[in-house]
């Protein structure tokens, strides 16, 4: 791949979650050379037969770059990333279309097309080894110590139904799963669980009805994860969620890990819950990777697309490329 000479032009940058859309436009070359426009939007992406729907992507991504690049006073991008929750087991709508459209829509042939757990990697750490923790309305922990023979090392990002321990809606599940053991009467309930449910979705026996025919459902559980965490300074149960969660946390980001010694980062929106599960995640990550350092986030998911798109440009793509996770097209 040839490098861009003087690095001109734009690169995009895009971030599909279970919880909306975002794109951003950014110089090519160095920030100072101009600003980074952003367009968001809460609607996530469509997932049909063959998972992410392509179209459904590129009816929001399309319309959004194009008034970017409008406003950028743009023609085209010289390299795109698109990185999405699911691409890894559901992106092959996305392999399969993305390559030829944006060419065709935006003028690029330099494509990465990336999972959102590489984005949210790409973000906190740069390209220098490490393991993140990206932890949103799922979890997944990502690592690699660069080399082309190690490749990626990854743990959990299964989805709400089989993994995503200690995500957003895994907690938001795990608390409403304590609600209805007080409505019941059974151990372990929280009457304090029981009332915020009540108060943010309406009668108990009505959520069966109310979640489960929902496509968004992820989404929905992960909006009731800040309830348990507001609730967890005198809430007993709520608080034994979040240190529940923060193992299953601290042990996804033990098994990514490459080395003992590497540099762990924790990124993404679950985290705003604060103290109540930042102190318990800190004791269980010392206890489970003792040695390793835990350094802050430069940037989130967004920040890594562009990252990514501006690593293809320029030539100077050093994460680990392969089929599933980090796929780049030229």
């Amino acid at each position: 791949m040839a490098a861009v000479p003087g690095v001109a032009g734009h690169v995009l940058g895009v971030d599909s979650g279970g919880s909306g859309l975002r794109v951003a436009l950014a110089p090519a070359g160095a920030g100072a050379d101009g600003r980074t426009l952003t367009w968001s939007s809460p609607v996530p992406v469509t997932i049909g037969e063959r998972g992410i729907d392509a179209r459904s992507l590129l009816g929001s991504v399309l319309p959004a770059a194009d008034g970017l690049l409008r406003e950028a006073g743009a023609r085209g991008c010289v390299a795109v990333c698109v990185g999405a929750a699911g691409m890894a087991m559901l992106g092959d709508d996305l392999r399969a279309v993305l390559p030829a459209a944006l060419r065709d829509a935006l003028g690029t042939d330099r494509l990465a097309l990336a999972s959102d757990a590489v984005t949210a990697y790409a973000g906190a750490l740069g390209q220098r080894p490490g393991v993140v923790v990206a932890a949103g309305t799922g979890l997944v922990a990502l690592g690699t110590d660069l080399s082309a023979a190690s490749g990626w090392r990854r743990a959990d990002g299964w989805g709400h139904l089989l993994g995503d321990c200690g995500g957003g809606a895994w907690i938001g599940r795990a608390g409403l799963e304590a609600a209805l053991r007080a409505y019941d009467g059974r151990a372990e309930g929280s009457p304090a669980l029981l009332a915020r449910a009540e108060a943010v979705f309406g009668p108990a026996p009505g959520l069966p009805g109310l979640l489960y025919p929902r496509p968004d459902r992820p989404a929905v559980l992960a909006s009731f994860a800040p309830e348990v965490g507001r609730l967890a300074p005198g809430d007993p149960v709520a608080a034994g969620i979040l240190r529940a969660a923060a193992r299953h946390i601290a042990a996804a980001a033990a098994a990514a890990c490459p080395a003992p010694t590497a540099d762990v980062a924790l990124t993404g929106g679950l985290f705003g819950l604060g103290e109540q599960l930042i102190r318990p995640l800190q004791d269980e990550l010392r206890m489970q990777i003792p040695r390793a350092r835990q350094v802050a986030a430069e940037g989130d998911p967004l920040a890594g697309a562009v990252t990514l798109a501006t690593a293809l440009a320029r030539n100077d793509l050093r994460l680990p490329v392969d089929d599933t996770l980090l796929r780049v097209v030229c």
